[in-house]
């Protein structure tokens, strides 16, 4: 199976190709400076020319603040770049498996979101995301659509990395306790990519949204707290308080969903997938040692 991934460089590609390094698939990775996805004419003749029976978008614009001030490139990359990747794979007649966010919900619903359950974005990383789902439906291609949350690794900017670089320059740092959502382990979900990848060739399957996360909810204290605890039996510096803080007190451009926790029965059901065990992935970050300065 050929399979194109675009976004290498970003922390899901990295696992994207940690994950896929050991299989039989032919593996084509493309970072920013190998394809730029909103240099159009470039990346149609690259898809043209390599013709995947799969492509993966990993790329994406995720600095979820700044979109607020870069609107109009928030939603070139996340969302026209992402239009032409589906018109081209519609026109290869290839599968397109593109990841989103739960970021598309307005985080007012207090059960688990189902894919079924109507987005409200709140911020403009959100909107745009969701514009760019409505794009590849639009496109009337053969897709995937994987909805995730909170998501770390040992690779690029993420939470447990921010922490950690905070535990080491202070001895107090403050962490909002009122927003909760499901932290996501990105080789789980690289893991979970590679054991669909080859259903998609073997199996008549339908186009579909899917919701993949944790396997429990927390809110950013909870979270930090896990990851300090952690991180001390490896011999990292912690910070001595972990002070709560409510998120009126802590402003950010962007809103974020109060409470974003995913119902992941679905891809269970079709894939036989399971959640991301997240404090597994923080204990493997820590045990192998693999936290990468980005």
């Amino acid at each position: 199976m050929k399979i194109l991934v675009l976004g290498s460089d970003g922390q899901l590609g990295k696992c994207l190709y940690d994950q896929f390094r050991n299989t039989d698939h032919e593996l084509i990775f493309f970072s920013r400076l190998d394809v730029d996805i909103s240099d159009f004419d470039l990346m149609r003749k690259k898809m043209l020319s390599i013709k995947p029976d799969l492509t993966i978008n990993a790329a994406a614009y995720t600095a979820v603040d700044e979109a607020e001030n870069e609107k109009k490139l928030a939603y070139l990359i996340n969302s026209t770049a992402v239009e032409i990747i589906a018109n081209i794979c519609k026109e290869l007649n290839t599968w397109l498996l593109h990841i989103s966010t739960d970021y598309v919900f307005d985080g007012l619903y207090e059960g688990a979101y189902k894919e079924t359950c109507k987005p409200n974005p709140k911020s403009v990383y959100g909107a745009s995301k969701l514009s760019g789902e409505h794009a590849i439906q639009s496109s009337e291609c053969k897709y995937i659509i994987i909805r995730t949350s909170w998501v770390f690794s040992e690779y690029g900017n993420n939470f447990l990395k921010t922490m950690i670089m905070l535990g080491k320059k202070n001895k107090e740092i403050k962490v909002v306790e009122d927003q909760f959502g499901c932290p996501t382990y990105a080789q789980d979900i690289a893991k979970s990519i590679v054991s669909i990848a080859p259903k998609l060739m073997q199996e008549k399957l339908e186009s579909n949204v899917y919701h993949y996360c944790g396997d429990s909810s927390c809110s950013w204290h909870e979270f930090s707290e896990s990851i300090f605890n952690v991180a001390k039996k490896y011999g990292f510096k912690v910070p001595v308080h972990v002070n709560k803080i409510k998120s009126k007190d802590y402003k950010t451009a962007a809103i974020r969903p109060k409470f974003s926790i995913l119902n992941c029965s679905k891809i269970k059901e079709h894939f036989e997938i399971s959640k991301s065990d997240w404090l597994a992935g923080i204990n493997h970050i820590f045990h192998s040692s693999r936290i990468q300065d980005d």
